[in-house]
């Protein structure tokens, strides 16, 4: 993520951590894309795509991971599955934290998504 997204990665490693989530890697990076947050739970391996908006303009943050998103996210997990022989015997999913714009000075709304969508089923979330 850039480094204005960083803040939000640190927020939700946090979140994730508090909720007995263990973090394996950050900004985990292939051809096929980056994925923000890889952690276990339990015997699960989870994918996290982090995301942000400012304003909702161009829709809410969640919204914002739409098929083509969904597609390298699961195909940047593909690779760290094989990279790292991992998965032959582990369930993966894949998470979604997104932090919507203001709607008032009390703070920014996040949302956690928990198998937000699949690599089979595409979209479950939204």
């Amino acid at each position: 993520m850039h480094l204005r997204g960083q803040p939000f990665e640190e927020q939700a490693e946090r979140l994730l951590q508090c909720h007995g989530l263990s973090i394996l890697e950050r900004n985990y990076s292939a051809r096929t894309g980056e994925i923000d947050i890889i952690a276990t739970e339990g015997d699960v391996l989870v994918f996290v795509e982090v995301r942000a908006r400012s304003h909702r303009r161009f829709g809410g943050a969640a919204k914002s991971v739409d098929k083509k998103k969904q597609r390298r996210l699961i195909l940047t997990a593909q690779h760290y599955l094989q990279r790292h022989n991992r998965g032959k015997d582990r369930r993966c999913r894949f998470d979604v934290i997104a932090f919507e714009p203001r709607q008032s000075e009390a703070g920014r709304p996040v949302h956690w998504f928990r198998g937000a969508f699949t690599a089979e089923q595409g979209n479950t979330y939204q």
